[in-house]
């Protein structure tokens, strides 16, 4: 039996950046995307201008997200605020209670893990932080693929 080896080396410097999700954030897709697919996981660079919010909100899956320079704030679903920088580390289970926001204070790098490739999993809910009640955008969720969802029967 031959086996032939499956080992991805790639130079991030040879990847482009991609507008992310929130204005002022930008991305480099590293795995679990379309041109290096993977079976479970998603990585990413992502970087923040200084000023940049991203609201209160939440994943139906785990995320992780190691920072890799800069400085932000990062408040939970009630409120309390969490200072990061480099060498800082936030995981957010999935679920409203992982909820979380961010307000970046000085340029911020870091790498996201997120815990599934299906675009139909990685949706981002915002949570209104007065009422507590989450929503999407309906472009956002078309663009993830939410609008219909396949019939188990």
């Amino acid at each position: 039996m031959e086996v032939k080896s499956t080992l991805q080396v790639v130079n991030e410097a040879s990847l482009k950046w991609q507008k992310g999700v929130t204005d002022g954030q930008t991305i480099k897709a590293l795995v679990g995307h379309a041109d290096r697919p993977t079976d479970r996981i998603r990585t990413a660079l992502a970087t923040y201008e200084p000023g940049t919010v991203e609201a209160l909100h939440w994943h139906p899956i785990e995320a992780f997200y190691f920072v890799i320079s800069g400085h932000a704030t990062v408040r939970n679903f009630e409120g309390e605020e969490f200072e990061v920088g480099p060498g800082s580390y936030i995981y957010a289970p999935p679920g409203i209670a992982g909820a979380h926001e961010w307000e970046v204070k000085e340029s911020l790098q870091l790498l996201s893990v997120r815990a599934s490739t299906e675009s139909v999993r990685k949706m981002q809910f915002t949570v209104d932080k007065k009422t507590k009640r989450s929503y999407i955008d309906l472009d956002e969720l078309a663009r993830r693929g939410g609008i219909s969802f396949k019939s188990h029967y």
